[in-house]
């Protein structure tokens, strides 16, 4: 018999009430999140708030402002990386550096969360557990957004604090308007959620729409130096950035903003109740008649072939922008010591362009290892979901299952980083042996991040995801804002990418490159091991 995907109307039991039971899912989630949540908001937080002491440092006088704003307005690469800088107070420049991107990671942020809570607990069934009980139809999606909101009320909050010395109506703008914009993609999220039977699909449509977002909003301010391009307008981060904080604050836009949320949230709620549970609205298209995956790798590529694409295409995009960007890297610096010292200690002193051209690469290098943490970790779900348990119950042993998946995680690491120094070379015009050479070093860092959530996941499986993505988490924060601030090298070193040397430009050091390459074999020999010995799905 095939079976039947298409949504149900759902009959809700008579004497339920819809919210019953969202508190206690509410305390579930945040006990569940009480280690990834605080993760992400310190980082989106960090992010914003280490931007007045770093960028007042660089420009200490309203004149080096003014000119930094100029240059940067007029120049349509950094207007697409960063938008147009709409005051020259140091709160405007924070925001016009740091407000867009911390947006971006509060929107990943929230999808997370909204995904996490709803799909995925359809997905591996605990969700039809908690349903047995006194729960009622909304309850679910109720405390999923709930936990959104906090997350994303504690950086607003946050954010409003930090920067309250510098205005106190431009730090509430910019942290209502980053706040806002992980509701409106937490808002997302629960409507995908309900479209989609798989919680990867959900996240990689939602993902999918800030990604437009982004670039919408990126050929809209190459286009426009004031934020008032068409395209602009189409992007939900075009409207945080219309809010202006710090620069005359537009305070109508972020009641539009509030209103787009509402919107999405009626949305999801009055899909949630017009399917069951485990259904969906976009049905899983049916397999072949007869089957052609006959292996495990086979069926690990079946699985994440989607992942490996999107992040390719993504870093072949992103090296293109970056590498157009390269020209403009000293419009940037400007006659400024101290930025040309914070871009000689994220990409090595060998001069400007190869500067940063390394420190785009070493960025690449980081967001890469988001990748590989993400493809490693796909083995905890598959088995945490039970879809591991019948792929075992035949003639393949864990290891083979599990190298299946590890092949895609750290090959495809060396293809996207490929990709993106080929975008990178291609923007740039110039140097594509350098760039491409420069991309690979960084895989063995990245190996490394991968290999231990490898080892987290054969060792301590209940505790890998968290600290999985705590410490991918931890390592870009540290090449994000480490150089700004001037952290100590030590320090620095936590991460492996601290290790690396900073290509293009100076001599290739091999004894670093070599060392992290050994110690991603042993954690991944460890969790190998680790595996093998433990019991599967407990």
């Amino acid at each position: 018999m095939t079976a039947v995907t298409a949504p149900r109307f759902a009959v809700r039991a008579s004497g339920t009430r819809p919210l019953a039971g969202a508190g206690t899912l509410l305390r579930l989630a945040l006990r569940r999140d009480r280690v990834m949540m605080p993760v992400w908001v310190a980082v989106v937080v960090l992010m914003v708030v280490s931007g007045v002491s770093s960028i007042g440092q660089l420009y200490d006088t309203t004149a080096k402002r003014a000119e930094l704003a100029a240059d940067m307005t007029a120049n349509g690469s950094m207007r697409a990386m960063y938008g147009p800088v709409f005051g020259d107070s140091l709160g405007a420049i924070v925001t016009w550096r740091f407000g867009g991107f911390a947006a971006v990671l509060a929107a990943v942020m929230s999808l997370m969360i909204v995904v996490r809570h709803t799909r995925e607990e359809e997905e591996t069934g605990r969700h039809e557990l908690l349903a047995s009980a006194v729960v009622g139809r909304r309850a679910p999606l109720t405390a999923a957004l709930l936990a959104a909101l906090v997350a994303n009320t504690a950086v607003a909050l946050l954010i409003t604090a930090g920067l309250s010395g510098q205005g106190t109506a431009g730090a509430l703008a910019l942290g209502l308007a980053i706040g806002g914009i992980g509701m409106l993609f937490a808002g997302m999220a629960a409507i995908m959620a309900q479209l989609t039977e798989s919680a990867r699909f959900a996240r990689g449509l939602t993902a999918a729409v800030l990604g437009a977002a982004f670039l919408l909003r990126a050929t809209g301010d190459s286009a426009s130096d004031d934020g008032s391009s068409v395209l602009t307008w189409l992007s939900p981060l075009g409207w945080a950035e219309n809010a202006r904080p710090y620069a005359d604050e537009r305070w109508w836009v972020l009641a539009l903003l509030a209103a787009a949320v509402v919107i999405q949230l009626a949305i999801g709620y009055v899909l949630t109740e017009r399917r069951d549970a485990g259904m969906s609205f976009l049905p899983t298209r049916p397999g072949p008649a007869e089957g052609r995956i006959s292996t495990a790798a086979g069926l690990a590529w079946r699985l994440q072939r989607g992942s490996v694409v999107s992040w390719g295409t993504g870093f072949l995009l992103a090296g293109l922008v970056f590498g157009g960007m390269t020209e403009g890297a000293a419009d940037l610096v400007g006659d400024n010591e101290d930025a040309r010292e914070i871009f000689e200690r994220m990409g090595g002193q060998a001069g400007l362009t190869d500067a940063f051209l390394a420190a785009m690469v070493g960025m690449l290098g980081m967001v890469a290892a988001l990748y590989v943490v993400q493809s490693v970790l796909r083995l905890s779900a598959e088995e945490t979901s039970g879809r591991a348990e019948p792929v075992l119950a035949n003639a393949v042993g864990r290891l083979r299952w599990a190298s299946g998946h590890l092949l895609i995680a750290f090959g495809g690491a060396v293809l996207v980083m490929l990709l993106g120094g080929l975008g990178l070379a291609l923007g740039y015009g110039k140097e594509f042996g350098p760039v491409l050479g420069a991309s690979l070093v960084q895989v063995p860092a990245i190996w490394t991040l991968g290999a231990l959530a490898l080892f987290l996941y054969g060792m301590f499986p209940k505790a890998s995801v968290a600290a999985g993505w705590a410490a991918s988490g931890l390592a870009l924060a540290l090449g994000w804002i480490g150089p700004a601030l001037d952290i100590p090298q030590a320090v620095m070193n936590v991460s492996p990418f601290g290790h690396l040397p900073k290509l293009p430009g100076p001599e290739m050091a091999w004894t670093p490159v070599v060392v992290l390459a050994v110690v991603a074999a042993g954690l991944a020999a460890a969790g190998m091991t680790g595996l093998r010995r433990r019991d599967v799905t407990t």
